[in-house]
């Protein structure tokens, strides 16, 4: 196959990849501002508690850390996508509720442009929507739902400054729609469903920077820093009633433009990593979004959000004992940690999650790439009052294609 039915193939993929992209949540802390966040991560990441912003390497795509894309080899073309199967279970008082989803999570691309030129795009969730409850009240009863989310269409470029050195940029497409639903049914009454509709079409930029530096033989320390500067959202926001039980139209109770009404924060994140040529890796990170300087606008029948500064501290090593020993040797071993404090704030409580993750990296034979399984406990909860108490588990599975697209094959 050549390097251009290959190319078109990759494309073609990832074009029905991208149109049936679903990152999936569960919770009812979804309901509040723009949903769960994502971070980024890939497979490989999220077995190592979601690190990434001092990773390098030219076998994996980094898209927490845009400088990563100039350590790709030029001959190399990376294509990484993955999937994500959840059960999770949640308590509020003596009610338990139980179970599953899961869905496309991500799909990735990077090629080299030259010797110290890399870039990368592909297709991510920025945040997502997904939950569904209800209970009784004074003479009927009220349901409460909502779905959707914000996915981003990147495009990235890193440039080698000098060795060790890199410095890039993701430029991204903000799109998608979430739903807040609020079903209100009375007894012997006219049933309505109030709809919160938040439309969001905008741009966001990224910018990373990475430098490693050589402490001894075959052994490095690397640091990364990430900043994404804060902007107001482009986009609309609306509130529509609908009688039920009558054939009369919907009423739209607000139409808002999301401009000086809805903004995103700064984010910052670094990290610093240890690495053994090869064999092992250890990195910590950091993230920090002061939400608390964001705008979330009120909403005609529904709460205000009330944000809080979000920050994260991840934790993550991979092993991996010889490149060209046994299958078992040559495997790469993963396991990481986090600790998040949310954005949201619940009745003066902050939202908080942690959890644990391990994983394995399986190599193919006769190729480069890489099969990433893994495994993820997460737990939820809101603090110093519990209110909802989620767990999840997860498993998830990356697929790292790593080709040799642009060498030339000898003439015998």
């Amino acid at each position: 196959m050549n390097i251009n039915s290959r190319l078109v193939a990759a494309i073609a993929a990832a074009s029905i990849a991208c149109a049936t992209l679903c990152a999936q949540t569960t919770s009812p802390y979804s309901r509040f501002g723009f949903g769960t966040l994502s971070d980024n991560a890939t497979s490989a990441q999220r077995q190592m508690g979601g690190v990434g912003y001092a990773l390098g390497s030219g076998r994996s795509i980094n898209v927490m850390n845009p400088a990563s894309y100039s350590r790709i080899d030029s001959l190399t073309f990376l294509f990484d996508m993955g999937v994500d199967f959840t059960i999770f279970n949640r308590t509020q008082g003596d009610t338990r509720f139980s179970d599953n989803g899961g869905g496309l999570e991500y799909v990735t691309m990077q090629f080299p442009i030259s010797k110290r030129i890399g870039a990368s795009f592909g297709l991510l969730p920025f945040s997502s929507v997904g939950y569904a409850f209800g209970s009784e009240i004074n003479n009927g009863s009220y349901t409460q739902q909502g779905s959707g989310g914000i996915n981003q269409l990147y495009v990235g470029a890193a440039y080698n400054i000098v060795n060790g050195l890199s410095a890039g940029f993701n430029f991204s497409y903000l799109f998608g729609t979430n739903n807040n639903e609020v079903y209100i049914n009375p007894d012997g009454g006219y049933s309505a469903l109030f709809r919160q509709e938040l439309q969001v079409r905008d741009f966001r930029v990224q910018f990373g920077l990475q430098y490693e530096q050589k402490i001894a033989a075959d052994r490095y320390i690397g640091v990364g820093l990430v900043f994404a500067p804060g902007k107001d959202l482009l986009g609309s926001g609306r509130v529509i009633k609908y009688d039920v039980s009558s054939n009369e139209k919907p009423d739209t109770l607000q139409d808002i433009s999301l401009r000086r009404n809805f903004s995103l924060p700064t984010t910052w994140g670094v990290g610093i990593n240890y690495r053994h040529s090869g064999k092992l890796l250890v990195e910590a990170d950091f993230t920090y979004q002061p939400w608390t300087k964001a705008r979330f606008a009120e909403m005609s029948d529904f709460p205000t959000t009330v944000y809080a500064d979000r920050w994260k501290v991840a934790l993550g090593t991979q092993f991996r004992p010889r490149e060209r020993g046994s299958y078992f040797q040559a495997m790469t071993y993963r396991l990481g940690a986090f600790y998040n404090r949310d954005y949201i704030t619940i009745g003066g409580n902050h939202v908080r999650d942690y959890g644990l993750a391990c994983g394995f990296g399986f190599p193919t034979y006769s190729t480069k790439s890489i099969i990433n399984l893994g495994f993820e406990y997460r737990r939820r909860q809101a603090h110093p009052v519990a209110m909802v108490k989620e767990n999840y588990f997860s498993i998830t599975l990356g697929i790292n294609f790593n080709e040799m697209w642009f060498h030339k094959r000898k003439i015998d």
